[in-house]
């Protein structure tokens, strides 16, 4: 086999190689399903929220956050969130008014991605709950450090792993031109 042909059909396996790995490590914690669901009407206030991811979720101290904010602007959640697997909770404190309350996740999946999302429930009967304030448990500073862009989408830019892929590229051509020196009969 000439020297182009090995070349060439390392550049093959690399190049499928690659390919291969592309979807696992693109793929990101996904939202399957939440107690209450998105957008349903309840009589009253839940106790607590339960999001179900389809890949389990990183435990730690502060790395994943349920946030429940009610038609007044104000946080209603009683606790902070806790984990098991893939599925995260957090209780409510008792509702106040009737509305719209939005549930605000963020959430570390096991691969290191952070997520986040949110989801809506209307209450049609107002509670008599008091909202959460700053240093009840599960409080969450809303604009910490100020503010910022709240894009973060996390993980790995896309340039790191172009430039593997041109180093494990270049490798492989050398190895395969190196051992392929010798003359064939």
């Amino acid at each position: 086999m000439s020297k182009l042909a090995k070349a060439l059909s390392v550049l093959v396996l690399t190049g499928l190689g690659m390919f291969a790995l592309v979807p696992a490590a693109s793929a990101h914690n996904s939202l399957t399903g939440s107690n209450p669901a998105d957008k349903a009407v309840l009589d009253t206030g839940p106790a607590e929220v339960v999001l179900t991811f389809d890949q389990p979720v990183q435990e730690g101290e502060g790395l994943n956050t349920i946030a429940v904010t009610g038609p007044d602007g104000e946080q209603w959640q009683g606790g902070g969130a806790t984990v098991d697997s893939n599925v995260v909770s957090a209780p409510v404190r008792e509702l106040g008014p009737s509305g719209v309350y939005t549930i605000g996740y963020r959430i570390v999946s096991a691969d290191g991605h952070p997520v986040s999302g949110e989801l809506t429930f209307t209450v049609d009967t107002a509670g008599n709950g008091t909202p959460a304030a700053e240093g009840d448990a599960g409080w969450i500073d809303m604009n910490p450090g100020g503010g910022g862009s709240g894009d973060d989408e996390g993980g790995m830019p896309v340039w790191v792993w172009l430039a593997g892929a041109v180093v494990l590229l270049g490798a492989g051509l050398f190895v395969a031109l190196r051992l392929g020196g010798g003359k064939q009969a």
